[in-house]
């Protein structure tokens, strides 16, 4: 089985970003660049069900600069085999999986491969649109199964187990085709000082495609939060003056 796992480098979500006054934009600098988190949980989903299959290849694929091969690494030293880099303008949802469509093709042509499911993490932490896996799919014209925290293998196909707000949906679908994968109940397994060696000799991939779908999101303006408004306290002499005093201020706001 050929498995694609699309990744993004992304800041660091437990830093807390502050604005840079200077270009009125996100000031990033001050947060390491780590892979994806809902992508490291699609890359040990494919991991595990290469294990289940076996005779299978992992591939992983970023759009992104030159410094988004440091997230392609950590991947190969956690499970994939190859890595390849897109260099595109891609800015948006729609323009990212447009350059992934593009390079999905070019990455079959180049290693005479057909990629039987694309795994994708459910959104990324940085824009969280949860858009890209859909829309890829769609350039594809193939299946696509959202949100999933387990996967098997079956003879017409994959069977996925889709989790939603009321429980849980069971769904077979052919191949090839493109999963968007939410947390499952098992964490990524941590690189160790042997596969980090020698994910280093592997060669990662540059691809140019050329133009893409020109972005259709325009960025107008950044800004931070508002805060949290401090919380008040009650503290009456009896639990039956606490509440109506609880209950009076909702009234007051007219939450109640």
């Amino acid at each position: 089985m050929e498995i694609l796992v699309c990744i993004k480098q992304v800041p660091d979500d437990s830093v807390n970003i502050k604005m840079n006054p200077a270009t009125n934009a996100p000031d990033l600098d001050i947060a390491t660049p780590i892979v994806n988190a809902f992508d490291t949980y699609a890359l040990e989903m494919a991991t595990r069900l290469k294990e289940a299959i076996g005779d299978s290849t992992i591939t992983v694929v970023s759009v992104g600069p030159d410094k988004a091969k440091d997230a392609i690494k950590t991947c190969l030293a956690v499970g994939a085999s190859k890595g390849y880099v897109v260099k595109a303008d891609a800015t948006d949802t729609i323009s990212t999986a447009d350059a992934l469509a593009k390079a999905v093709a070019k990455i079959e042509e180049a290693e005479g491969v057909k990629f039987d499911i694309i795994f994708c993490g459910k959104e990324s932490t940085d824009c969280a649109s949860g858009q890209v896996g859909t829309m890829l799919a769609e350039d594809l014209d193939v299946p696509v199964v959202t949100n999933l925290v387990d996967i098997e293998k079956i003879d017409a196909g994959i069977s996925a187990k889709q989790e939603t707000e009321e429980g849980y949906n069971i769904i077979e679908v052919a191949m090839p085709c493109v999963v968007t994968v939410t947390k499952p109940e098992y964490e990524p397994r941590y690189p160790t000082i042997k596969s980090k060696m020698a994910a280093r000799k592997i060669p990662i991939g540059e691809l140019e495609i050329g133009d893409v779908v020109a972005p259709a999101v325009t960025v107008v303006a950044n800004a931070e939060p508002p805060k949290k408004a401090a919380g008040v306290k009650i503290n009456e002499e009896t639990l039956e003056e606490s509440m109506a005093m609880a209950l009076g201020m909702m009234r007051d706001a007219k939450v109640l």
